[in-house]
């Protein structure tokens, strides 16, 4: 498995981290990796990168010793040359031009199911393509991130409906539209599309504030930092807290 280096050495996996200051994304973006190498298998495997962000999150993966097929759609950022990492430019939304039980694991990192507004018809593609006792690591938006949405743009309303809503589309200032869950929400889609959830977990608990005086006060304190978050997060699994919901489920 790869020993990550926060300080620098694995690249900011968080493509789409939340804003904040550039030591929080720093931060961010590290635990995210940290999160990865945990989740990787330490015996090779074959693995299908839906997350884009540039082939960050591929590479953090290739490096630890994985085969890996990164899909690049269309004007996206193109990943860095590597030997382990495959390019292939097609849809990562909608996976019928992949074979059945093809790979060991999928990686659906840097918030891409939240782009997808038909979660489950993915979610059930990638079970298809996954072969049995294949796993999927993934991350979302938390329903507390799309209500914080909501409130900055004054969308009083849309905001009131939240809890009565069966899903929850929640509109940026760019004017993409992402869905944002409960972590029980996630459970159950998960579980519908034939998975076994194995842990949902908030992405981070620390706030941007907290992160940012500490490296403020001290800019060696990051590899602490994230060792203290990832521990946290192991700790409140199932918690709603955070902006980022990850979670790691297997094909039976």
């Amino acid at each position: 498995m790869l020993a990550y280096d926060p300080l620098g050495a694995v690249p900011p996996v968080a493509a789409a981290s939340p804003t904040g200051s550039p030591a929080y994304r720093r931060f961010y973006g590290a635990v995210a990796a940290a999160q990865l190498c945990e989740w990787l298998p330490e015996e090779s495997c074959r693995l299908l990168d839906l997350s884009g962000g540039g082939g960050r999150f591929a590479l953090v993966a290739a490096d630890a010793g994985h085969d890996v097929v990164h899909v690049v759609e269309s004007g996206a950022e193109q990943p860095p040359a590597h030997p382990g990492i495959r390019q292939v430019h097609a849809d990562p939304l909608s996976l019928s031009w992949l074979e059945g039980a093809a790979f060991d694991a999928v990686l659906a990192e840097g918030r891409m199911l939240s782009r997808c507004l038909a979660t489950e018809d993915t979610l059930t593609d990638v079970a298809r393509v996954l072969r049995p006792g294949g796993r999927l690591l993934l991350c979302v938006d938390s329903l507390l991130a799309g209500m914080a949405r909501l409130a900055d743009q004054e969308r009083w309303a849309e905001l009131a409906d939240v809890p009565l809503a069966d899903v929850v589309l929640v509109p940026a200032v760019d004017g993409t539209i992402t869905r944002c869950f409960w972590p029980e929400e996630l459970r159950g889609i998960l579980a519908v599309a034939g998975f076994e959830v194995e842990w949902v977990r908030p992405r981070t608990v620390l706030s941007a504030d907290a992160v940012d005086r500490a490296l403020s006060a001290d800019p060696g304190q990051l590899e602490r930092l994230v060792s203290a978050e990832t521990t946290l997060a192991r700790e409140r699994e199932g918690d709603a807290h955070g902006v980022h919901l990850v979670a790691s489920a297997r094909r039976p």
